[in-house]
């Protein structure tokens, strides 16, 4: 089956929802694919036995007009056009104009014991229990980094969990340092007030981060480096985030030029959110992590260029260069502690899918040569985890993307075009 649209909307989160309206609104045919089973995003997950919240559901009741392809998962671009997988088969999608609102995840860093069942991210986690995944009196240590922690604490607690402690590792002179600047977000600070209120009795350390996990068959305690020392606390949940990384990916495939002058690399744009491929669009986390505010903001300013209103959109460019200030502010106050880096040792298991540990890496100078020879990247996340896990510990830059982006069906990739050569992806 193959299907055109004016505008192709990639991913249904607050950027997806808010490009897809836009460009409907100014009479487009659009289309907006999700892997998902239904639009909200990881930010807006939500289920029938857990709704979406208020500005969600707003959001997600503005799409008259707009084809919502849900459970579709992009295998691999065919000049302009995508091949997308779907319960019952395949389809390819071209368009005139697309617009990449793939969002972001979850950076985790591997550690002792982060392996053990009952070891999650902590946006993972509160995804999980969005999602009704039981966690009713379950007692939960959260870490890592980032207002993240916050929120996923507040989900967690409102779903019955026990949470014991929320370790963040940013030194407290960093975290109160950047309290004192949102005053110039009054939104945020009131966000910020709000989860403190409904957090209260939950201690919140800083300085403080996870060393070590323990267990026979799952999570049984942790052991949490603090500036006042080591300290264990027993647990059955232990959620650990160190912050979000851009998904590239698709962006990459399509010969997107990349801004790589951060450990993790997103998609470069102009003021305007244009990439280096015409008529191809980035909005939110994949131009880089900025929050919710600058998803919806560059969702409509991408809707309203994929459908030519540049004036429309250039009304919003003050908004969201202000927006994309407070991205800049929590990279800045929230760098992570070089120690992290230091946490995993030989016998650390990086690539989970391949069950590769640390110590088997050593001498590899760049990502494919690892691969080939230990298989770390080769599993069902295609190095979505241990790729950028590594870049972030300075071992070598996670290799470039190369279809399918995603497991797929044989039948799918039978209905490919072309099929890449290992010529074509050399580089990856």
């Amino acid at each position: 089956m193959r299907e055109h649209y004016d505008v192709l909307v990639i991913g249904a989160g607050p950027a997806g929802l808010a490009a897809a309206q836009t460009a409907a609104s100014h009479g487009a045919r659009v289309g907006l694919l999700d892997a998902q089973p239904r639009p909200g995003g990881q930010v807006w997950r939500h289920d029938v036995q857990h709704p979406a919240p208020r500005a969600a559901q707003q959001a997600i009741d503005g799409l008259q007009g707009v084809d919502v392809l849900a459970r579709h998962s992009v295998i691999a671009t065919e000049g302009t056009a995508l091949r997308v997988e779907h319960p019952a088969g395949s389809a390819l999608l071209s368009y005139g104009s697309l617009v990449l609102a793939t969002g972001a995840r979850e950076l985790l860093l591997p550690f002792p014991g982060w392996t053990l069942p009952g070891v999650t991210g902590a946006g993972g986690l509160q995804a999980l229990t969005k999602q009704g995944w039981p966690v009713k009196g379950k007692r939960v240590v959260i870490g890592g980094s980032g207002p993240l922690l916050l929120a996923a604490a507040d989900t967690l607690r409102k779903h019955g969990a026990r949470v014991v402690g929320i370790h963040e590792q940013a030194p407290s002179s960093s975290v109160m340092a950047f309290a004192r600047q949102l005053r110039h977000w009054p939104a945020r600070a009131w966000q910020a007030a709000g989860l403190r209120l409904r957090l209260a009795g939950v201690p919140y350390r800083f300085g403080s981060f996870v060393r070590k996990a323990h267990g026979d068959v799952s999570l049984q305690g942790v052991e949490i480096d603090t500036p006042h020392g080591m300290e264990s606390v027993e647990c059955d949940l232990l959620a650990v985030g160190y912050g979000l990384v851009p998904n590239t990916e698709l962006a990459q495939l399509l010969g997107c030029a990349l801004d790589d002058s951060h450990t993790h690399a997103c998609v470069k744009v102009d003021a305007l959110l244009r990439t280096s491929v015409a008529q191809v669009y980035a909005a939110g986390e994949a131009g880089g992590i900025g929050g919710l505010a600058v998803a919806r903001i560059e969702g409509a300013m991408a809707g309203h260029m994929a459908t030519g209103h540049t004036t429309a959109a250039n009304a919003l460019r003050p908004q969201r260069d202000s927006e994309r200030r407070f991205g800049a502010l929590l990279a800045q106050h929230f760098a992570l502690d070089p120690r992290l880096h230091q946490l995993a040792n030989v016998l650390t298991t990086v690539c989970r899918c391949e069950d590769v540990r640390l110590g088997e890496l050593a001498g590899f100078t760049d990502a494919r040569a690892a691969k080939l020879a230990t298989r770390c990247g080769m599993g069902a996340c295609q190095g979505r985890i241990c790729g950028t896990a590594l870049a972030e510990l300075g071992r070598f830059p996670r290799s470039g993307g190369r279809p399918p982006l995603f497991p797929a069906r044989l039948a799918t990739l039978a209905g490919l075009a072309t099929l890449p050569s290992d010529d074509a992806y050399r580089g990856s």
